[in-house]
C-alpha cells in the first residue's frame, strides 16, 4: 500500500512535547498519529453507513411492501447480542 501524508496541523506547543515523548521504542510519531486518528475517521464514518443502510430498508420496503413486526425484529436482535457475548 503506498502512503501518503496527513496535512499539517498547528497545535500548542504543550501538545507537540507531548507527542514526541508517547512514541514507544518501535513507533513513531506518524504512527501515534496514524493509531489516533484512525478510529476517529471510523467513529464519523459509522453515521453516514447507518443512515445509508436505513435508506436502503426504506426503498426495499417502499419497492416491496414487505416489513417484518417489530417483535421478531427485537428477537433477532437479540439473538445476536446473545450470541456475541457467548463468544466473548
Amino acid at each position: 500500500m503506498k502512503s501518503c501524508i496527513l496535512p499539517t496541523a498547528r497545535v500548542e506547543p504543550e501538545l507537540h512535547a507531548g507527542l514526541e515523548a508517547v512514541p514507544g521504542a518501535d513507533e513513531t510519531i506518524s504512527t501515534v498519529v496514524a493509531d489516533t486518528v484512525r478510529p476517529a475517521v471510523d467513529f464519523r464514518r459509522a453515521p453516514t453507513e447507518f443512515y445509508a443502510r436505513g435508506e436502503a430498508a426504506w426503498q426495499e420496503y417502499l419497492r416491496t411492501g414487505v416489513s417484518h413486526p417489530v417483535d421478531e425484529v427485537l428477537d433477532r436482535m437479540q439473538a445476536r447480542i446473545d450470541a456475541r457475548r457467548r463468544q466473548l
